[in-house]
């Protein structure tokens, strides 16, 4: 292992150094595509089953539907599929013949999903229809960076009709809320704004689209998950309709949302160091690792494996480092690579002593504790790390996020990427344009109610419709 470059000269090199050095991802034999590592894929698991339980608990059962999706099928909703034209993979051969009606290879799944659902619903009492489903898509990435803009990318997309609009936003809304939110900030430590999307950035064919924007440690925003109300253009496209109680035809009303891999990405941003990762315990795959100090010594191994088993009866994640080949300082170097929020270090010294070494990889604050005790204290520190990092992750934010007055002083921070600006915009599509070109900074997420901000517009001076967060993206 190498020395990894500074984050606060080179962020972007020392996020591909993390990723590479830490085993988390690399680069497949498809351009913009991955591998994902066991470490790596480990994060993923843990977080992909705090989203499931989630989704699962707001009443909504879990399915799967095809890779491939016919070309008419998608040609269907025609914002889609404008939306989406300059990512889509086709497939046009198969079994060394061409094929009679080309395959889309699924960029997101509502075409496929509501050209069944017409089969699916036919009365009221069919709906609600509260489905999610767990699968990869391909977006043909032409800047692909590993977790965050992948052509392949891991995610869960849940898919729901309901009987009216209000039931539709308010599904959106609870998605957003109670499993998004939820996640992203009490197990990845992730602070989030909420918000809507302005009209330019709202996903194909949605009517609203409500998102969550996180700040990395570069100041610039990431899309952590997104809701997205469809109205009912997605059944009128493919012919959807039920009887009412009233005994007449209706659409149902859509919604769809998403949160994918690239939060993997996220917590490697909003939490590294000049030393590698910093995982929050929620997602770490050991959260505690044991390193006996000396590895070749019987009782001290021994005693890191009762400590070990200690940890686990617990509840405790725990990895112990008994690798006789390397010494304890190249160990220390790669945990702390790595993330794990707890190392306790175990030697003969300590043995004789009845305690243990304990470090946070958060501070690197180092203590001592007795080992009869060891588990009661990791469990305290794992709480105390998880509230501390998130802490530090919301005051970074803050101290980041500048309310702007004037244009000249809007388009120097994004040009800069100080942070987050929050102006009043007058609701204009030709104003965001303007600030888009001057900046490529975009309208990041507007209030979840728009209300007077009693200001005029940033940009052009107009009568001011609601407060907008801008920023850098990725």
């Amino acid at each position: 292992m190498t020395a990894l470059p500074s984050p606060d000269t080179d962020f972007p090199a020392w996020y591909v150094a993390v990723v590479r050095q830490a085993e988390l991802a690399e680069h497949s034999a498809v351009r913009g595509s991955m591998v994902i590592r066991p470490y790596g894929y480990a994060i993923w698991e843990l977080l992909q089953r705090e989203l499931d339980d989630r989704i699962k608990a707001t009443g909504h059962q879990n399915l799967y539907f095809p890779l491939l999706v016919p070309m008419s099928v998608l040609e269907k909703e025609g914002d889609l599929v404008e939306g989406f034209a300059p990512e889509v993979a086709v497939v046009t051969h198969a079994g060394g013949d061409e094929l009679t009606e080309p395959l889309v290879i699924r960029p997101t799944s509502e075409a496929t999903i509501w050209h069944t659902y017409r089969r699916w619903l036919q009365s009221y009492r069919d709906l609600p229809l509260l489905y999610n489903q767990w699968a990869n898509v391909v977006r043909w990435e032409m800047r692909p960076r590993l977790f965050l803009r992948t052509t392949e990318f891991l995610w869960q997309e849940g898919h729901t009709a309901h009987a009216t609009e209000a039931e539709a936003l308010e599904e959106n809304l609870r998605i957003l809320h109670e499993v998004y939110a939820d996640v992203v900030e009490r197990v990845l430590a992730m602070p989030v704004l909420r918000g809507r999307k302005s009209a330019s950035e709202r996903f194909p064919g949605a009517r609203e689209t409500f998102t969550l924007e996180a700040m990395m440690r570069d100041r610039k925003a990431l899309q952590a998950a997104t809701s997205h109300y469809l109205g009912d253009d997605f059944a009128r496209a493919y012919e959807v309709t039920y009887t009412g109680t009233d005994g007449a035809p209706h659409h149902p009303y859509a919604t769809s949302w998403g949160a994918s891999s690239r939060l993997v990405g996220g917590v490697i941003m909003t939490h590294g160091d000049g030393a590698g990762l910093r995982l929050p315990p929620a997602v770490a795959p050991h959260q505690v690792v044991v390193v006996p100090i000396q590895a070749t010594d019987a009782d001290v191994c021994e005693a890191a494996a009762a400590l070990a088993a200690s940890l686990r009866d617990a509840g405790i994640r725990v990895h112990v480092d008994d690798r006789d080949y390397l010494r304890p300082g190249a160990k220390f170097f790669e945990w702390e690579l790595k993330g794990a929020p707890v190392r306790m270090e175990l030697g003969s010294r300590d043995l004789a002593a009845g305690a243990v070494t304990v470090v946070r990889r958060d501070d690197a604050t180092k203590d001592q504790a007795p080992l009869a005790g060891a588990a009661a204290r990791a469990a305290e520190l794992l709480c105390d790390v998880q509230a501390a990092l998130f802490q530090r992750a919301q005051s970074f934010r803050e101290e980041n996020t500048a309310q702007i007055a004037s244009r000249g002083e809007l388009i120097a921070f994004l040009r800069e990427g100080r942070g987050f600006a929050v102006s009043a915009w007058c609701g204009s599509e030709d104003c965001e344009a303007a600030v888009k070109e001057e900046t490529s900074a975009t309208i990041r997420c507007l209030p979840l109610e728009s209300g007077e901000v009693g200001a005029p517009c940033t940009v052009c001076g107009a009568p001011g419709a609601e407060p907008a967060t801008w920023a850098q993206a990725y």
